[in-house]
């Protein structure tokens, strides 16, 4: 065989196995496209991250990829997409808050976290004045 031959079946080889990996990663259901499309959700997800959590008040970012929760107690907790996951943290007096006309922006203090951008319409002045009042 020549090695133009050779260098083409390569190619071709690992073309098929590209397209296999996709195949078998979309079969199991990774890497899709995660949002938080409902109260429900936002509750369940709330409950995974911290055990008991249950807000009374939620609001989901519009483009589903986070949220903003308060619970009776006066406790507010972020939730944010991480991957194919989601992750969250509760707030306390030393987070960051600054509102952007319908965006909330929240930093946690916690650089591996990082700042979360919520769009939360209307509701963004509600939050961002929840959040300057907030127990330790």
């Amino acid at each position: 065989m020549t090695p133009l031959v050779i260098t083409l079946l390569k190619l071709g080889g690992s073309i098929l196995a590209i397209l296999f990996l996709a195949w078998l990663a979309r079969s199991l259901g990774l890497g899709g496209d995660v949002r938080i499309r409902s109260d429900e959700q936002a509750r369940a997800i709330a409950d995974e991250i911290i055990s008991g959590f249950d807000p009374v008040g939620i609001a989901i970012d519009r483009a589903g990829m986070g949220a903003l929760m308060r619970d009776a107690q006066g406790r507010h907790l972020l939730i944010r997409r991480h991957g194919a996951h989601f992750a969250g943290r509760l707030l306390d007096n030393h987070s960051e808050t600054r509102l952007d006309q319908n965006f909330l922006t929240v930093g946690t203090g916690e650089r591996t976290f990082g700042r979360v951008t919520l769009n939360l319409g209307k509701e963004a002045q509600y939050w961002a004045s929840g959040l300057r009042h907030l127990n330790t």
